[in-house]
C-alpha cells in the first residue's frame, strides 16, 4: 500500500515561479539573484501558512544551482539541485529555533560558518522560528550576522517579528509576507483538484479559501479532509459546510429579512434552530456582522468587488442590498458590534444575543418612529 502524502507536501513550490501570492518577494529574491545583489541575512516573516519557510528552501536551491534557467529559476538536474531535493546537500544547513534555541545550539551554527563550501558558492543556514531564540543565542549570533564569509548566507523566518531583537532586525533584509488572498488560494486549489481528478463546486473551494485565513498551508488540510470524506462522490459546498461546521449562509439570508420586516417570533425560532444544530452563539453573531458588511458593500457598485463570494452568491447579496435600507444596515451593525464586545461578560449568552435580535427587529419601527416627530405636519395628523 502506497503512503499517502498530504497536498502540503506533494505539492510544495520548488520554483519561484509556482509561489502562491508573494509576487513582491520572489520577483525580489530573483532580481536578486540576477544583478548579484544578494544580502547575507534575511529576515522572512509573516503569519503561518504564507511560504516563509518554503521560499528560504527555494533560495537555498536556486543559488547554488550551478545551471540556472533564462529565468533565474533553479535547473532541477544538477548534482546540486539533485542533493538538495534528496535532503543530502551539505550545503543546506536547517535549524528549528523552537527547539533548539540555546547559546551551544547557536555556537554550533558559529563553528560550523568557519569552513568554506566543499560544492557549490554557498552555505545556507535557515533558522526557523527565530523569535525562540533566547536572548543570550541573539547575543551569541550577532556578531556572526553582522561579518559572515562572503559564502555564508542566514535566512531567519518567524511570525512573530515583534520579539525579535532590534540589533538582529538592523542586520537582516526584512521580507514581509502577505496573507494569501482568497481568489489565489481558490484557484491553487482548483489546480490541485483537476490533477487529483477530483470532481468540486467552485463556491466549496471558495469556502475554504476563505475559512483558510489567508494560509496556503491551513487551506490544503482542509482540502485533504473534505476530498477524504468524499472519496467516490464530488467535492460539493453542502459537504464543505457540515464538516467544517460553518453556517449556511441561507440562514443569515432569512435572518436579515425577517429582521428587516420584523419578525422577531420567526426570527428566534430560526436562531434556535442554528444552536439545536450545535453551532456556537457567538459564532452566529459574528457570521450575521459579516453578512450585514457584505449587503452594505453591495450597496455602491464601486464596492461590489470587496465581496468574497461567486458571482451566483454575490446576485443573492445585491438583491437583498436592494430592498435594505442603509439607515437599517448600518443600525444593525452597531447593534451586533456592541453585543459582540459585551458577550464575554454575558452570565446567559442566549438572551444576550436573543436581545440584540430583538432590538434588530425593532429597527424599523425606531425609524418610523422618528421620521414621524420630525414631521410636525405628520405628527398632527397622527
Amino acid at each position: 500500500m502506497e503512503n499517502f502524502v498530504v497536498s502540503a507536501r506533494k505539492y510544495r513550490p520548488t520554483l519561484f515561479d509556482s509561489v502562491v501570492g508573494q509576487g513582491h518577494i520572489t520577483t525580489t529574491l530573483k532580481n536578486a539573484i540576477k544583478n548579484n545583489h544578494l544580502a547575507q541575512a534575511f529576515l522572512f516573516c509573516g503569519p503561518r501558512g504564507v511560504g516563509k519557510t518554503t521560499c528560504a528552501r527555494i533560495l537555498a536551491k536556486t543559488i547554488n544551482c550551478t545551471s540556472l534557467t533564462p529565468d533565474f529559476e533553479a535547473c532541477g538536474k544538477c548534482d546540486s539541485c539533485t542533493s538538495f531535493q534528496n535532503n543530502a546537500s551539505f550545503n543546506v544547513y536547517e535549524l528549528d529555533a523552537a527547539s533548539n534555541n540555546s547559546v551551544d545550539d547557536i555556537r554550533q551554527v558559529v563553528d560550523q560558518v568557519r569552513y568554506p563550501p566543499q560544492h557549490g558558492q554557498f552555505k545556507v543556514y535557515i533558522i526557523d522560528e527565530v523569535h525562540m531564540l533566547s536572548t543570550s543565542a541573539f547575543n551569541a549570533f550577532l556578531k556572526t550576522l553582522e561579518e559572515p564569509p562572503k559564502y555564508a548566507i542566514f535566512i531567519l523566518a518567524t511570525t512573530e517579528k515583534n520579539k525579535i531583537l532590534p540589533t538582529i532586525l538592523s542586520r537582516c533584509q526584512i521580507f514581509d509576507f502577505n496573507r494569501i488572498q482568497v481568489k489565489d488560494i481558490s484557484e491553487h486549489l482548483s489546480s490541485i483538484a483537476n490533477k487529483e481528478k477530483v470532481v468540486f463546486e467552485d463556491e466549496a473551494l471558495r469556502l475554504i479559501a476563505m475559512k483558510a485565513d489567508g494560509g496556503l498551508r491551513d487551506a490544503l488540510s482542509m482540502f485533504d479532509r473534505m476530498v477524504t470524506f468524499s472519496i467516490g462522490g464530488s467535492l460539493t459546498y453542502k459537504t464543505v459546510i457540515e464538516n467544517l461546521h460553518i453556517l449556511d449562509y441561507e440562514y443569515f439570508f432569512k435572518i436579515t429579512d425577517l429582521l428587516r420586516d420584523g419578525k422577531l417570533a420567526q426570527t428566534l425560532l430560526i436562531f434556535d434552530e442554528i444552536l439545536r444544530n450545535g453551532f456556537d452563539g457567538h459564532n452566529f453573531l459574528v457570521g450575521l456582522m459579516e453578512h450585514l458588511r457584505n449587503i452594505m458593500v453591495c450597496k455602491d457598485n464601486a464596492t461590489i468587488q470587496l465581496l468574497p463570494v461567486s458571482d451566483t452568491i454575490k446576485v443573492k447579496y445585491q438583491e437583498q442590498a436592494n430592498a435594505t435600507s442603509l439607515s437599517f444596515i448600518l443600525t444593525a451593525l452597531n447593534i451586533a458590534n456592541k453585543f459582540d464586545i459585551e458577550y464575554r461578560n454575558s452570565k446567559n449568552t442566549r438572551l444576550h444575543i436573543e436581545l440584540a435580535l430583538m432590538k434588530m427587529a425593532h429597527i424599523s419601527q425606531a425609524v418610523n418612529l422618528s421620521q414621524v416627530l420630525s414631521d410636525p405636519e405628520a405628527l398632527k395628523k397622527k
